[in-house]
């Protein structure tokens, strides 16, 4: 039998059995989309990544997935990914690029935690709030906004309630899909309320069934594309940088804390940087798949 080897690490947290879980699996150049996909659904996280480093030591090329399938970016794995490799001196530099299905992703890795570039795609409008909230165990009344869905690599619906109803919605049933807007994966919807504040305070939770999971305990691709949707309700400057801090996770025993900061120029957002910290929580072996 043979073995690959692997580590875990926490992200977006700064204590270990916080935040989000993530599995990072090494040595699986020759593995087939198949055995990397049995791999993910072996270790039952929200993800899983299978990086290989380029030459040079700048550089990674990552191939990410959920137990349902794979993704072309994520933030959580981006981060903790990148940390790590830095961590084990598997990449030679704190700058770095990730090459993933979305494109190129800078990430820069600190002692503690890590942040990624993102540039984002595009943010629509949407017009089925009411139902939206309907699908999560919300009413109209709870919404306060318009829906939108933006994606800085990887689509997600956004849907604005009240304090209160963030901590009431529910995953959606089984019978739940949303049409996408934009030409992006969705990867599900996120909830959230937020106040006007220096960083803009956000408390989210984000449900993603259609790709395998129920409620995610962090979420730095849909930190990432809430900028946009800061900047496009008027909650982030229309010019200049804003910060926002998201909390996450609470509601399923991972409380997670994602620091955001958006760029915007004649509001439109332009460049979103996403930021957390990771911490290293185990590390062993996994036999290889069957082909």
């Amino acid at each position: 039998m043979q073995w690959l080897d692997y580590d875990v690490v926490d992200v977006f947290t700064d204590r270990p059995y916080a935040g989000n879980p993530l599995a990072v699996v090494h040595g699986t150049d020759g593995l087939a989309t198949a055995q990397m996909q049995a791999l993910a659904l072996e270790f039952n996280l929200s993800e899983t990544t299978f990086p290989t480093v380029r030459a040079g030591g700048s550089a990674y090329d990552v191939r990410i997935f959920t137990t349902a399938e794979e993704l072309p970016f994520a933030g959580h794995p981006t981060l903790g990914t990148a940390w790590l490799l830095r961590r084990q001196d598997r990449l030679e530099r704190d700058d770095v690029v990730q090459h993933c299905g979305a494109g190129e992703v800078p990430v820069r890795v600190e002692a503690d935690m890590a942040e990624l570039s993102a540039q984002p795609r595009y943010v629509h409008l949407r017009e089925d709030a009411d139902a939206l909230a309907a699908a999560v165990g919300l009413s109209s009344s709870d919404v306060e906004g318009p829906a939108y869905e933006a994606s800085s690599g990887l689509g997600w619906v956004f849907l604005r309630v009240r304090a209160d109803g963030v901590e009431r919605a529910r995953v959606p049933g089984s019978g739940w899909s949303v049409q996408p807007a934009g030409a992006d994966l969705v990867g599900g919807v996120c909830v959230w309320s937020g106040a006007p504040g220096d960083p803009v305070p956000v408390h989210a939770r984000v449900f993603c069934p259609d790709v395998g999971v129920t409620e995610d305990p962090a979420t730095g691709s849909a930190a990432a594309a809430l900028g946009s949707v800061l900047v496009a309700d008027g909650s982030a400057a229309r010019d200049g940088e804003t910060a926002y801090r998201i909390a996450q996770g609470t509601e399923i025993g991972r409380p997670s804390i994602l620091h955001g900061r958006v760029e915007a120029d004649g509001g439109h957002a332009v460049r979103v940087r996403v930021a957390g910290g990771v911490t290293h929580v185990a590390t062993g072996t996994i036999a290889v798949p069957p082909a």
